[in-house]
């Protein structure tokens, strides 16, 4: 009997049907069928109905469910503990899209440093969908991404808002647009536009804004940090959350500004994901605390 054998039925429990487990999971489906057979000869207990329909959980793994559950969770409290007793230090894995950064993951970064002697944090700028994999399949420990309204949530992780705000212009200072109280989407398609890459909200964002037609000349960039360098350089105009702007350190220089734009009431939040366990390690228990702590403070 192997860990991931009670794992598999644990998913095609809460998925429904193994193809949705293993698509969850990321494994061939006979992979996955060929594994819990293997369990139900040595349980001796069929665990699967299989049907021609799809398989699904069976009566039988129903009953058994609970006391599958029950040594999933112990060897999860089990590692845990052997992750906060013997660890000397522990990285804590961060996947974000560098919203908020310099306002709110570093602060949140430093509080870790000064509270946990040893701790460190690993920064990985991804994309959105590299978080989401990367924290189901557990290279990360927290991700922080935008999610516009409408958004379907996280379905097999757990989320906590953080920001509200709205997509806002990014403009050097100093720009003709930055002397108008707003900008026009015309206005926008007239400018070099930094655009974020595909697999970013804000580039979803910017199509939408832009429909069929884009602006005329558009660089293309990974992440709100490296737009807002491009921007303050003058190689373009870009547009990103307002709070991943307002308090940056490049705002508090003066090299870059932000302005609303007409007509668009889109709101865009910044949640803090992590898996749907909360048995994590304590490092990661407390850079999620002084995460949500700091985004309160910046809020208020």
């Amino acid at each position: 009997m192997r860990i991931e054998q009670l794992e598999y039925v644990a998913a095609v429990t809460q998925h429904g049907s193994l193809r949705r487990a293993s698509e969850h999971l990321h494994i061939s489906q006979p992979a996955l069928s060929e594994a819990v057979s293997k369990l139900e000869r040595e349980l001796g207990v069929m665990l699967l109905d299989r049907r021609r329909s799809g398989a699904r959980i069976s009566r039988h793994g129903l009953e058994l469910l609970p006391h599958l559950v029950e040594v999933l969770e112990a060897i999860d409290r089990l590692k845990v503990a052997a992750s906060d007793q013997h660890q000397v230090s522990r990285t804590v894995r961060v996947g974000t899209v560098n919203a908020a950064t310099s306002t709110l993951l570093v602060p949140a970064a430093r509080e870790l440093q000064d509270s946990r002697d040893g701790a460190t944090v690993e920064v990985v700028n991804v994309r959105q969908s590299e978080i989401h994999q990367g924290l189901v399949e557990g290279s990360l420990d927290l991700g922080l991404v935008n999610v516009l309204a409408g958004d379907e949530p996280f379905l097999d992780l757990v989320g906590t808002d953080l920001l509200h705000g709205r997509p806002v212009v990014v403009l050097p200072v100093g720009h003709p647009l930055a002397e108008a109280g707003t900008v026009t989407i015309e206005q926008l398609r007239s400018e070099r536009f930094v655009s974020m890459r595909a697999g970013y909200v804000m580039h979803r964002f910017a199509h939408r804004l832009f429909g069929s037609r884009p602006p005329r000349t558009s660089h293309t960039t990974d992440g709100a940090e490296m737009g807002k360098s491009m921007v303050s350089e003058g190689l373009g105009v870009t547009v990103l959350p307002d709070y991943s702007v307002i308090g940056d350190p490049l705002e508090r220089a003066g090299l870059i500004t932000t302005r609303p734009i007409e007509g668009d009431t889109t709101r865009v939040t910044l949640v803090l994901v992590r898996r749907a366990s909360d048995r994590a390690p304590a490092a990661v228990r407390e850079l999620h605390a002084a995460l949500v702590a700091r985004a309160g403070a910046l809020a208020g």
